[in-house]
């Protein structure tokens, strides 16, 4: 079993896990943010991964993807992977809004974070898991 980076545990939510990574939900509620970790110890960068890894993990960057457009609508989506303040591998898929609080800019630094309310974090958390099960539409 792969474990996770103390940063990503303290700030994030499981949803579920995928053939090759980890769902989590980041518990900010200002933005639908999800992280895919791949379960690889030692998971650094994207390109380090096994030819089937990383063609496995653009399908489920693809899935996180729809299912952010599909639950929350978002104007554009963010997909990056920085790594610079947690070196394990993870890859960020965040639902944008014109006018959210941070627009046009990154949500990185921008101070803006509200951590969901319980009932409504394990409520997302099961319309999450949902979604990545259902087929695709």
């Amino acid at each position: 079993m792969v474990s996770l980076h103390e940063r990503l545990q303290a700030d994030t939510v499981p949803v579920l896990d995928l053939a090759l990574c980890r769902v989590l939900l980041m518990n900010n509620r200002v933005w639908p943010w999800l992280i895919l970790v791949p379960l690889r110890e030692g998971a650094v960068e994207m390109h380090r991964l096994a030819v089937e890894d990383r063609a496995t993990l653009m399908e489920e960057l693809a899935l996180a993807s729809r299912v952010v457009e599909r639950l929350f609508a978002p104007d554009k989506l963010n997909v990056g992977a920085l790594g610079n303040m947690v070196p394990q591998l993870h890859i960020h898929v965040i639902g944008r809004t014109r006018g959210d609080p941070a627009w046009p800019g990154p949500v990185w630094g921008s101070g803006h974070a509200e951590p969901y309310e319980a009932a409504e974090r394990d409520a997302l958390v099961e319309r999450l898991a949902a979604a990545f099960r259902a087929p695709a539409a």
